[in-house]
């Protein structure tokens, strides 16, 4: 599950996702109490996650992870965003590693709300504003 909101005053494009811990570090391969765990999250998540906005592929600042019990919270960003019209996501998470995984994503740009949802075969999702 994805949540995706746009912060007007500083126009940046938040992402928060919420992942499965056993998952995750089984899609990494390291144990969530080790040192090295977000860096390898950090990597996975830059691997599996790809924006284009307006059809300009944009770079994904990663902000941070936090593991809490069953689920690890992953935080990133889109810097420098003004307008979208459209927004093109591509999101694999898990879905390499768990065939029947579908992610969620629910999107708010100035108040209005999309969710897409992504499997295997369809791992990229297009929306307009």
């Amino acid at each position: 599950m994805t949540k995706v909101d746009y912060i007007d005053g500083s126009k940046t494009l938040k992402f928060t996702t919420k992942l499965n811990t056993s998952h995750i570090s089984q899609a990494v391969k390291i144990d969530p109490a080790t040192a090295g765990f977000e860096a390898e999250v950090k990597k996975y998540v830059n691997n599996n996650v790809d924006v284009a906005i307006n059809g300009a592929a944009k770079t994904l600042t990663f902000t941070g992870s936090q593991v809490n019990g069953e689920s690890v919270w992953v935080y990133y960003e889109v810097a420098n965003v003004s307008d979208i019209a459209s927004l093109k996501i591509k999101n694999s998470i898990l879905i390499g590693q768990f065939p029947k995984q579908v992610n969620i994503m629910n999107i708010t740009y100035k108040g209005n709300l999309k969710t897409v949802n992504f499997q295997k075969g369809k791992e990229t999702a297009e929306v307009s504003f």
